[in-house]
């Protein structure tokens, strides 16, 4: 692997580490709570610890995602698996933050659904693509999603973190309401972009051994 390869790595251990430490209080309630007998599910006693290790996850995340990208460029490494592994990086990172923020209650199932079935649908697309033998990497409108995805997410951990640290529920509930706004504009981009890479498989010809295999059939 190259030097941008194993910065895009790090994505890949984060993701896990911040789901387990998000959902601490859930495995453990005993642990995390006054009166075992008392805990429900939206008690947030004991892990406000959690609020700080979440931001840097998350923030650790998302700079790796700037990084690996101008690392490959200046080093002259881009390449054709980094086109493909820093997607993939991408889309499991994101989805497991959001998987978070479901379980929460900040997030609609429905629309993480949605961002589900893109996601996998896109990588669908880009293994067709790679018969064409193409390696397809980020378009622009997919990096418009990225960056809206991001944002959501920020204001997702934002609600999550005033619930840890029972704050006002009233900025919670702004917080939450912000947050599932921008995750809805967020997926109308995603499914958007996802007919942008639809266009370029149309657009991009066949290898001369797939175009005869189509013939024959």
């Amino acid at each position: 692997m190259t030097l941008a390869d194993k910065v895009t790595s790090s994505r890949l251990i984060i993701a896990p580490v911040f789901f387990v430490v998000f959902l601490l209080h859930r495995f453990f309630p005993s642990v995390f709570s006054l009166s075992p007998a008392l805990y429900d599910s939206v008690s947030y006693i004991g892990v406000t610890w959690t609020v700080p290790v979440l931001w840097v996850l998350f923030i650790v995340s998302e700079i790796s995602d700037m990084l690996d990208g101008m690392i490959a460029r200046k080093r002259g490494e881009v390449s054709d698996f980094g086109k493909l592994y820093d997607p993939f990086a991408d889309t499991l990172t994101q989805i497991t933050f959001f998987f978070c923020f479901v379980i929460d209650g900040i997030f609609s199932p429905l629309l993480f659904l949605a961002v589900l079935y893109r996601e996998f649908s896109i990588l669908f697309v880009r293994n067709l693509m790679l018969k064409k033998g193409v390696a397809l990497g980020a378009r622009i409108a997919g990096k418009i999603k990225t960056v809206t995805y991001i944002a959501a997410g920020a204001l997702a951990l934002l609600a999550s973190s005033v619930l840890r640290l029972g704050l006002d529920n009233k900025i919670y509930s702004g917080l939450t309401i912000a947050a599932s706004v921008v995750f809805i504009i967020s997926v109308i981009i995603a499914v958007i972009s996802f007919f942008d890479y639809i266009l370029i498989y149309n657009k991009t010809p066949a290898k001369k051994s797939e175009a005869s295999d189509q013939k024959n059939a």
